[in-house]
């Protein structure tokens, strides 16, 4: 099936409809300025200004024909003061439409290359809504918002991953870090969510889950690769289960930063006593190989899980963001509410940018 790209909309808002009065009046300005000051002095070669600010918002198209205007009225300058047949005058018309042609031309692969750059973010977005689907905003007894931000500069998606699966009386939640970035991180992503989202609805135990989702990763880490990373492939991943009818989450954290319980006025770290490698490091592992730490999880509490990102988001003084302490200060108890708030902060913080990608999900069981 061929997904076709959007149509492309209109290319003059209102608004820059409005800008187009500004070339048109320095050109009629320009005119009665020259016009006004005699044959001896020639105001003619600003007239340039007039395309020159039109590509600052127009369409190639729309450059040319002011453009054109422009460079009319510097021939009707000329037939006004007679000097149509001078030298000077022909050359400032010339370099004038010189100029005009060069606006243009420059504007003509700005726009193409502004298309191409739509279509990748375009792109990106469908990538991003099939490999990382959006949470629901319930399910079962909780309800869940999350965010994403990627790093790589005009991309939506990288090597952070998440997803949540219902599995009989229970739900089942994984966030991950895939090493590296670029497509490299995003097939490992991929490769692993699809693990995931296959295995979890079968409800085998959480250390099996694990083994499971550790020998993928292992095995595609082997496979023969021209890639100069092939081999050294691994995920840090936390996978979780929530019972439906406990007030509980069983946690195995596999080199993953805890989560973090939000109840009341305080923030609970959620830190296993001996994290496991991270998925894909080591030899092939069986269920014996894992087992789930257990916390308390009442009615009313708040979980977040999040990737390095977060935390290591830095300032412009180099400070990294201090997610614990906004926590608690916030005491902030709607999920999509924390997420809002934290990933505007998150960037705020980091002056609009991360130098890593950043994954959020807030978890909050219902009273």
């Amino acid at each position: 099936m061929r997904i076709p790209f959007p149509p492309a909309g209109p290319r003059h808002s209102g608004g820059r409809r409005a800008l187009l009065a500004a070339p048109l009046g320095l050109i009629a300005v320009i005119m009665v300025a020259d016009l006004a000051t005699g044959p001896d002095i020639h105001l003619g070669p600003l007239l340039v200004v007039a395309p020159a600010l039109t590509a600052t918002f127009g369409s190639a198209r729309l450059t040319a024909a002011i453009g054109v205007v422009a460079v009319t009225a510097q021939i009707i300058l000329g037939v006004l003061f007679g000097r149509t047949s001078t030298a000077d005058h022909q050359t400032q018309t010339a370099a004038l439409f010189l100029a005009t042609a060069f606006l243009v031309a420059f504007r003509a692969v700005h726009e193409r290359h502004q298309q191409a750059l739509d279509r990748a973010r375009w792109v990106a977005d469908v990538a991003q809504k099939v490999l990382l689907k959006p949470l629901p905003a319930q399910i079962g007894p909780l309800e869940l918002a999350s965010a994403y931000v990627a790093a790589e500069a005009e991309a939506q998606i990288g090597g952070d991953l998440y997803a949540a699966v219902r599995a009989r009386d229970a739900t089942r939640v994984m966030i991950g870090d895939c090493r590296g970035k670029g497509f490299t991180a995003v097939g490992d992503a991929a490769l692993l969510l699809g693990a995931f989202r296959a295995a979890a609805h079968r409800f085998p135990p959480l250390p099996r889950l694990v083994a499971h989702l550790h020998n993928i990763v292992y095995w595609e880490s082997q496979e023969p690769a021209d890639d100069l990373a092939a081999g050294e492939g691994f995920v840090t991943a936390a996978v979780l289960e929530i019972p439906d009818g406990l007030p509980r989450v069983r946690v195995i954290d596999c080199g993953h930063p805890p989560p973090l319980l939000v109840r009341g006025g305080e923030v609970v770290s959620l830190e296993v006593p001996d994290p496991y490698l991270p998925l894909g490091l080591g030899t092939a592992t069986t269920e014996a190989d894992y087992e789930a730490e257990t916390f308390d999880f009442p009615d009313g509490d708040l979980l977040l899980l999040y990737t390095d990102g977060v935390i290591e988001a830095r300032d412009a003084h180099g400070a990294f963001y201090p997610l614990t302490e906004r926590l608690a200060s916030w005491g902030e108890r709607d999920p999509r509410r924390l997420v809002r708030r934290l990933h505007e902060d998150l960037l705020a913080h980091a002056g609009g940018s991360l130098g890593d990608d950043a994954a959020l999900i807030a978890i909050r069981r219902k009273p």
